[in-house]
């Protein structure tokens, strides 16, 4: 089953969603602005991604531009970032087993069918 971090007001998350079930995937829908993630659950994303925490973060967010864009910030000082405002996470992030995907763009979520 893939576990679809999702965001519903987004419609590249909403777009994500209807790819996946056209695919006919069994899909765990979390909303993580409601579920918010524990680290050590947006530390594994990270790792199955294979990307660092950096590359999590939406940059373009006025709340990142305004308050910690001028920041040098690790990789686990973003972890904490991104649990506490959780707008600031990418989305969608799709995980199935060992393999995870951001799904901007949709296509992108091919690499965990």
């Amino acid at each position: 089953m893939i576990t679809y971090y999702h965001n519903p007001r987004c419609s590249k998350s909403r777009e994500g969603l209807v790819f996946l079930e056209a695919r006919g995937q069994a899909v765990k829908v979390v909303n993580y602005k409601e579920t918010p993630l524990r680290p050590d659950e947006l530390l594994e994303i990270i790792d199955a991604l294979g990307i660092e925490a950096m590359d999590v973060v939406r940059t373009k967010e006025k709340l990142w531009k305004e308050q910690f864009s001028d920041k040098e910030l690790d990789e686990e000082e973003l972890v904490l970032l991104m649990i506490e405002h959780p707008e600031l996470m990418e989305r969608p992030i799709a995980v199935n087993g060992d393999k995870a995907a951001i799904g901007r763009p949709t296509e992108n979520l091919e690499k965990v069918l």
